[in-house]
């Protein structure tokens, strides 16, 4: 009777130590995983260091608990060395004490337990290496340092002897964090002696050796970014310095759209690349927050906003939506008139001088220029020279033409009949040179209205008889040796023949 109650408080006792434990553990566990920005894996962190509580169970001569509430108690410590993703290596240092009492015998034993090992883990081959729940299996071997006391059918006994042993067992490690672990394992110790309970049979021994603990990776991945995720694992290797990555490593991108939020200008509205990842409703290329009809496809140039014309002003504010292409525009979107005479600029023939419709917005020649167009300058025989007394007739068509900047002067050179057709061609064209010289000379503004054609002896002013001497047509043939004008609107629809 005595026995049994000991035994229930013993396991009272183991039961209430194990709660700590288990208090002890979790505690741990929240502290040190709440830093998750370090991420490993066991490829990267290849030391392991676990701590852990131990319940020891006997299986002898005098009986066994394999299974049983009756534990004895202990603890220790491992140092495991990633190996592959299926194994580990490990050291495991422990320490225990187990009791049992039967028949008026009794047994209470201390082992240090030092062992080699392997663990074949299920997880990094079968499951996923970073998988929350990871079975395992391990075997290994090593020593026993053997602390026998008690009372055996010979007497009372206290020795010390060294035992080897072997192990096999399984276990669950539940990851809590890439650094920190929890782990439940069971051993089955099989010993090379017979005295533990100080009773000989043919059957050595055995122990269940039940842990619970926590377990530690130690070291660093190699992690050329510095984002926190190693580069076995990290799937954007290249991360700028200080951006936030998730747990492949990669760039946060909150709304999902392909576009990470340190590039994203909309980072909780998913948008398209290259709008800087801002969404574009309507698809015209100009993102919704700058864009002033978001859903009505736009161009640029108008803030995302239809223009049919394609004259730069949106049809919202455009007064002539039709405006034919390439026409320059006001704010207004109608033609731009420049002089203000109603004819648009692109319509209007003499933009800068104020006209009316039917001339195609140029200026009405008044009479006095009319007149002054009309005049001739007359030329010496067989010359090209301007003679002096016609320099205030040429002085008065520059004046004329700064008067109309936008019109085009012809001037018209001719000859008499005197000489080849051809030396007449050329004199003809030398006078109307001469007096387009004399223009410019004087200073015409923008001279590339001047426009110079020679007419030889084809166009004579006054019939003159060929028969006569040249004596008696002198005066005809001097009213035939000039040069003429014709000033007329730039669309040249002057007189050329």
């Amino acid at each position: 009777m005595y026995v049994l109650s000991y035994q229930n408080i013993l396991f009272k006792i183991m039961r209430k130590t194990l709660t700590k434990l288990f208090t002890t553990a979790f505690a741990l566990v929240f502290l040190l995983s709440a830093n998750t920005a370090v991420l490993a894996q066991n490829a990267d962190q290849r030391t392991n260091l676990q701590i852990y509580g131990s319940a020891l169970q006997y299986k002898g001569d005098l009986g066994h608990n394999w299974w049983k509430d009756k534990m004895g108690w202990g603890g220790g410590v491992s140092l495991n060395r990633y190996l592959s993703p299926a194994l580990d290596a490990g050291l495991h240092l422990s320490y225990g004490n187990t009791e049992f009492s039967r028949f008026g015998s009794s047994m209470d034993t201390k082992l240090g337990m030092a062992m080699l090992g392997l663990r074949l883990k299920m997880y990094g081959n079968i499951l996923k290496e970073d998988a929350f729940i990871g079975p395992y299996l391990t075997v290994g071997g090593g020593a026993h340092f053997v602390r026998p006391e008690g009372v055996s059918p010979t007497g009372p006994y206290d020795e010390n002897f060294v035992a080897g042993a072997a192990f096999g067992g399984a276990g669950l490690r539940f990851r809590f964090s890439d650094n920190v672990s929890l782990f439940i394992e069971t051993r089955a110790h099989f010993t090379s002696n017979d005295k533990y309970d100080n009773i000989e049979s043919n059957i050595n021994d055995r122990f269940l050796q039940h842990n619970i603990g926590l377990g530690f990776n130690l070291g660093k991945g190699k992690d050329t970014d510095g984002d926190g995720v190693p580069d076995r694992r990290d799937k954007c290797p290249d991360t700028p310095a200080g951006v936030q990555v998730d747990k492949d490593g990669c760039p946060i991108d909150t709304d999902g759209d392909g576009v990470p939020d340190y590039q994203d200008e909309c980072p909780t509205e998913a948008g398209v690349a290259n709008l800087g990842g801002c969404p574009d409703r309507d698809g015209d290329g100009v993102a919704d927050k700058d864009d002033q009809c978001p859903d009505e496809p736009g161009t640029a140039a108008t803030q995302g906003c239809p223009d049919s014309d394609g004259d730069g002003v949106p049809d919202k504010d455009d007064k002539c939506p039709d405006t034919p292409s390439g026409v320059q525009v006001g704010a207004d979107g109608c033609p731009v008139d420049s002089d203000g005479d109603g004819v648009p600029d692109n319509e209007d023939l003499c933009p800068n001088s104020a006209g009316t419709a039917e001339t195609k917005g140029c200026p009405e020649l008044d009479a006095r220029t009319k007149k002054l167009i009309e005049e001739k300058v007359k030329f010496e025989f067989d010359q090209a020279r301007v003679q002096d007394g016609y320099r205030q007739l040429l002085d008065s068509i520059v004046v004329a033409l700064e008067k109309y900047p936008d019109h085009v002067l012809l001037i018209k050179g001719h000859a008499d009949h005197i000489g080849s057709e051809e030396y007449n061609q050329a004199l003809s064209e030398q006078r109307a040179q001469a007096v387009k010289d004399y223009l410019i000379q004087r200073g015409v503004q923008n001279p590339d209205r001047l426009v110079t054609r020679g007419y030889g002896e084809t166009q004579p002013l006054v019939q003159v008889n060929t028969r006569l001497s040249k004596a008696r047509t002198a005066a005809a043939r001097a009213q035939n040796r000039r040069v003429g004008f014709e000033m007329n609107t730039p669309d040249m629809q002057l007189n050329l023949d």
